[in-house]
């Protein structure tokens, strides 16, 4: 007979090795690795002999659903950033920092749910019941219906869910606290994580009920446990923020019913959250529109646009190595910036420091900030501040060229609801509104930018005596 295949796995990140270390070579931790048989894992276990498989229902396409496909909440921030509302049926994984807001918006969207006539059950493993209901006072979410249990016990939570009517809503506050009497490791563990979440997840395809489980992050803020966890869900959604800033961002990373690209924004306050209809009018709120180094881009967060200011400062440095501080974008793209305008437009960057941040503490992802950081730091760098009602925004690549970007109207329509009057943007954009109000003005390469703002400096710097 031949011999049973074994394999090492860590319990702190699922990192799998041929052989027994005392050291993780992914995580780098101590001790958690652990013996585990190729013939265990989900739907499986030591010494199981494999049974013969039942033949299930075959079924098509086409047909009726009993209930509407989706939960609506009410918090319109929410429903965009979930696609237009909980799917029934569905499993959907919220992540963020240790108090950035996830059981308050949990707790605010239970409420409204449960206001709307909705069953909704939520599972705390994390605090007692008294210190949720003592945050469901503060959010005034105390008179609602909500069915309230803490418990972390897999089982007992099965059975506690699955008594009664069927929930449409069930919250499991968090992952990272759940243990299995099948899975013979401590809470928190690779195993104990990937076992919880299955028998969630089963429960939620089988029932109907729409499964929200919450899930601690690492310090790289990547979602804690085995990454196997957010293949296995339905949507995985981010909550991000700073501490020092009072706003919060939902971020949708994966979404198998609806686009991943869309974020809900958020205001905290002593009452909980408060919906941000319109973000950009948050990040511009304090702007100085006299001072260097500051350009406004119109990006676009899935269907939304959003104004944010990008600020730069450039001075001289006494360093050996210049400084590059990047806050809110991309150090590597910073640093393709400043090669191509050193490059391509002799703007000499290497003697020194850099520093570049996104007002308010958004991060901006999307390539098209390009041409505004560009902006913003030769407007830095030559002392002039650029036109206060102008935004900018396009994408450059190595050869300094400026290439253009999706949703251009809906970006000049944004700019102009917020009263910007003009705006820069690659000379090749498509879909620019004809015969608008607004001063477009089309950039063909870097150069042609850097010319600009010199022009405008030189135009602002000459004194009567010289006309």
């Amino acid at each position: 007979m031949a011999k049973a295949k074994t394999q090492f796995v860590c319990q702190n990140c699922g990192t799998v090795h041929n052989r027994w270390a005392g050291k993780c070579d992914g995580c780098g931790e101590w001790n958690t690795i652990i013996e585990d048989d190729m013939m265990g894992g989900i739907g499986g276990g030591p010494g199981k002999v494999p049974k013969k498989g039942r033949a299930v229902a075959l079924t098509t396409l086409s047909g009726e659903t009993e209930e509407a496909p989706r939960i609506f909440t009410g918090i319109s921030e929410l429903d965009r950033a979930t696609g237009g509302g909980f799917v029934r049926g569905s499993a959907v994984l919220v992540g963020g920092d240790p108090g950035i807001g996830k059981s308050t918006l949990l707790m605010q969207a239970a409420a409204a749910l449960s206001r709307r006539g909705h069953r909704i059950i939520y599972v705390s493993g994390e605090e007692a019941v008294a210190q949720v209901r003592l945050r469901a006072q503060r959010l005034d979410a105390a008179d609602t219906e909500v069915l309230l249990a803490a418990e972390t016990n897999v089982e007992d939570i099965l059975a506690t869910i699955g008594e009664g009517k069927r929930p449409d809503l069930v919250i499991i506050d968090s992952i990272q606290t759940l243990w299995s009497d099948t899975a013979d490791s401590a809470p928190g563990t690779v195993t104990q994580v990937r076992t919880g979440v299955q028998a969630m997840i089963r429960f939620a395809k089988q029932t109907g009920a729409a499964m929200v489980l919450v899930g601690h992050v690492t310090k790289e803020g990547q979602i804690a446990g085995p990454r196997v966890v957010e293949h296995m869900v339905d949507a995985v959604l981010y909550f991000e923020g700073d501490r020092g800033h009072h706003y919060r961002i939902l971020r949708t990373v994966k979404n198998r019913f609806g686009p991943t690209d869309e974020i809900g924004v958020f205001e905290m306050s002593d009452k909980g959250l408060r919906e941000v209809t319109n973000p950009s009018e948050l990040f511009l709120g304090e702007r100085n529109s006299k001072s260097p180094g500051a350009a406004v881009f119109a990006g676009m967060e899935g269907t939304r646009p959003v104004l944010v200011e990008v600020q730069a400062l450039v001075a001289p440095t006494s360093l050996g190595t210049p400084r590059r501080a990047v806050v809110g974008w991309d150090s590597s793209r910073l640093s393709m910036i400043l090669a191509v305008l050193e490059a391509h437009c002799g703007v000499k960057l290497g003697q020194h420091d850099v520093y570049l941040n996104v007002a308010g503490g958004y991060r901006i992802t999307e390539p098209a900030a390009d041409l505004a950081v560009a902006s913003a730091l030769v407007s830095s760098l030559a002392g002039l501040a650029l036109p206060a009602d102008c935004v900018y925004f396009g994408e450059i690549s190595l050869s300094g060229a400026v290439r253009p970007v999706s949703q251009t109207a809906q970006r000049l329509k944004e700019a102009e609801k917020l009263g910007f009057a003009g705006a820069m943007l690659p000379a090749t954009s498509a879909e620019v509104p004809k015969g608008a109000n607004g001063r477009w003005v089309t950039i063909e390469d870097l150069p042609d930018l850097v010319s600009r703002i010199a022009g405008s400096a030189s135009k602002l710097r000459q004194t009567p005596e010289d006309d």
